[in-house]
């Protein structure tokens, strides 16, 4: 089963950066791409080829004719070849799709980023309308959106769904860290991210993730910053521009079949606590899918004033458009948290996405209650 992805590549008119997780697809859609050389540094004996002998690669580029279309997978692996690729927009006028799962090497290791004249893309797990008719909310939830999970999925085979989720973090710790030496210590590494699973959508206390896993609190952010830099997952802060209440950010997981795999819980139903975080982590994900692949330029953070707290908050030039609660339940927002956010924004549209409720409905609090795709269909109007 091939699913229709929402990032279109063709027509390219200018050279492009396509960064993504792994298992997201970015082969498979770089192989739709009618190019005319196509560089496979997923091939060990080519990688290893143009490692010892880059120029290689300008002998290539430069038999191709003006304006010819150039891709390069996994682009980080022979990082000098960027150089090159420089040297091919600018002398030859191609046009360059580099891909990869991290840029976390290229900029750590100086490489030419080519200033300005690629654009940058994101490949994220499928949306919900790139599953179509094949998409469940809570089957999302609970075993995520990666390309090959959802295909198992849909053929019925949930064993190797759960097979592929397994290794994903295997494969990851291997591949990413490992290989591309990103930190010296794996062992500790993979102490943090059993650790940092657990406060996945949830605040983070830097300090008590520390104590926890055993390494200091700044080695702690480091690792942090490495799953973002390999697309691992993101930073949510809070809306303030004050650092003292910028301490306790969120850190939303990029795909919750991952999420649940590294929490080893694949094999049961999540609870009812256990969906809340989940599809609060899926809805703040999706709005992220829908962002990058729109071409919009919003940014998000949460709004949390002491003990009140609002799960979104989607912000456009000129500030707050649109905030965002997120339910699994029947609990709902409480009057006195409506109240002290009404207080801060007073013309700022606030809605639930419900992940239950069919039907829209208005809620006592005077706010309106949406199932979660309409809710999502009222960002995508911003």
């Amino acid at each position: 089963m091939i699913f229709k992805r929402s990032l279109h590549l063709i027509p390219l008119k200018r050279s492009a950066f396509l960064f993504g997780p792994r298992m997201t697809g970015k082969t498979s859609l770089l192989r739709e791409i009618p190019a005319d050389l196509f560089i496979d540094l997923l091939d060990p004996e080519l990688e290893l080829k143009l490692k010892q002998s880059p120029r290689l690669f300008w002998e290539q580029v430069s038999a191709l004719k003006a304006k010819a279309l150039v891709v390069v997978d996994e682009v980080q692996r022979v990082p000098i070849l960027l150089d090159y690729v420089q040297k091919g927009i600018e002398e030859k006028r191609l046009v360059f799709v580099l891909s990869g799962s991290s840029a976390r090497k290229l900029k750590r290791g100086g490489a030419n980023l080519l200033g300005g004249r690629a654009k940058d893309l994101k490949l994220h797990s499928l949306t919900r309308e790139e599953m179509g008719e094949r998409f469940d909310i809570k089957e999302a939830c609970q075993f995520g959106t990666l390309p090959p999970v959802a295909q198992s999925l849909a053929y019925g085979d949930k064993d190797e769904a759960k097979s592929l989720l397994r290794s994903y973090v295997t494969t990851y710790i291997k591949e990413e860290i490992q290989a591309e030496a990103l930190t010296r210590n794996v062992g500790a590494f993979s102490r943090f991210l059993e650790v940092a699973i657990q406060s996945n959508a949830q605040a983070i206390e830097f300090a008590n993730i520390s104590r926890e896993c055993s390494v200091p609190a700044s080695t702690v952010k480091e690792y942090y910053s490495i799953l973002e830099d390999t697309l691992l997952g993101d930073f949510l802060w809070p809306w303030d521009h004050s650092e003292r209440k910028k301490a306790r950010p969120k850190f939303y997981f990029f795909d919750c079949g991952v999420v649940r795999a590294i929490q080893n819980r694949l094999n049961d139903p999540p609870t009812p606590d256990e969906m809340g975080f989940l599809f609060e982590t899926w809805f703040v994900r999706e709005i992220r899918r829908l962002r990058d692949y729109g071409g919009k330029e919003h940014e998000f953070s949460f709004w949390r004033d002491g003990n009140h707290e609002i799960d979104l908050l989607i912000m456009g030039g000129h500030g707050p458009l649109l905030a965002i609660e997120c339910k699994s339940g029947q609990d709902m927002i409480s009057s006195q948290t409506v109240k002290v956010f009404r207080a801060r924004f007073p013309k700022v549209p606030l809605v639930v996405a419900s992940l239950n409720d069919r039907t829209p409905r208005r809620l006592p609090t005077g706010i309106e209650l949406l199932p979660w795709a309409k809710a999502l269909e009222r960002y995508q109007a911003l």
